[in-house]
């Protein structure tokens, strides 16, 4: 069953966060699915493994075929490695960082993907999805590059006021519930650190999101692992991540050496 995050009249923004698959065989992933009247879009839609419950989610509010847009942070297989299936499953669009459009239908057979895939610019945009239809909405794409991949986006939809983070604001391990929101951030590093400081760029980086995204109304920051962060936790996030050596930084002769 999916995590409601938002509900006000028409407008719904669902997190499914359960992967059908044994403990450890893949890492947890949420799938997000927004909902606009008799249109939505999916984010992040994840892995095949991800797939089923997704699809099954979906036609609980739309029919496939008046699915609006399918959005990816970036390229990685937890976050779009269904995409074949998607293609098959919808006539959405694909919005995904100019860098990676040409990489993306390698996830699916030949001329699936043609004409359907939007390269994103690198200074993101605010996309108008489901056009022409009356239950049509906005979502902004965000230019997170480098937090973790090259071409990267983050979503902030102006009604719930939800940042869709992706793995920046991840957190790991099997104690979590991420039917639970984080609203105090401290006994919550743990387990974000060491993941941070090894996915995300560099610290100056950081420094650029958190002053990008203090001019956004914030409600919760939810990324595609883990918990989702609400209250004073968002703000106490996008302080500790300003403050965060990781990446290069911390990066010395002793990492690039010749194995013994």
């Amino acid at each position: 069953m999916p995590i409601e995050l938002f509900h006000q009249d028409s407008h719904r923004c669902l997190m499914f966060s359960k992967l059908s698959v044994e403990e450890g065989e893949a890492v947890q992933s949420n799938q997000f699915l927004l909902v606009h009247g008799n249109t939505g879009a999916i984010l992040d839609p994840g892995g095949n493994i991800a797939y089923n419950e997704l699809y099954l989610g979906l036609t609980q509010y739309m029919a496939p075929h008046k699915l609006a847009a399918i959005l990816a942070s970036h390229a990685d297989p937890d976050i779009i490695a269904s995409l074949d299936r998607w293609m098959t499953a919808s006539s959405a669009p694909v919005y995904i960082s100019r860098i990676w459009e040409r990489f993306a239908p390698h996830f699916c057979k030949p001329g699936k993907t043609a004409g359907r895939i939007i390269g994103l610019p690198d200074a993101g945009q605010r996309l108008r999805l489901g056009q022409g239809s009356a239950d049509s909405f906005e979502l902004w794409a965000l230019p997170a590059h480098f937090l973790h991949a090259e071409g990267n986006f983050q979503f902030y939809d102006p009604v719930s006021r939800i940042l869709f983070s992706g793995d920046l604001g991840a957190s790991l391990g099997a104690q979590l519930d991420p039917a639970k929101p984080v609203t105090e951030l401290a006994g919550h590093i743990r387990y974000m650190e060491g993941f941070h400081r090894r996915y995300m760029v560099s610290n100056k980086v950081m420094r650029l999101w958190a002053a990008m995204v203090r001019e956004l109304d914030i409600a919760m920051i939810v990324p595609q692992h883990g918990s989702p962060m609400s209250g004073p936790a968002v703000q106490q996030f996008i302080a500790w991540a300003e403050n965060l050596a990781c990446g290069i930084d911390l990066m010395g002769p002793a990492d690039y050496r010749i194995p013994d």
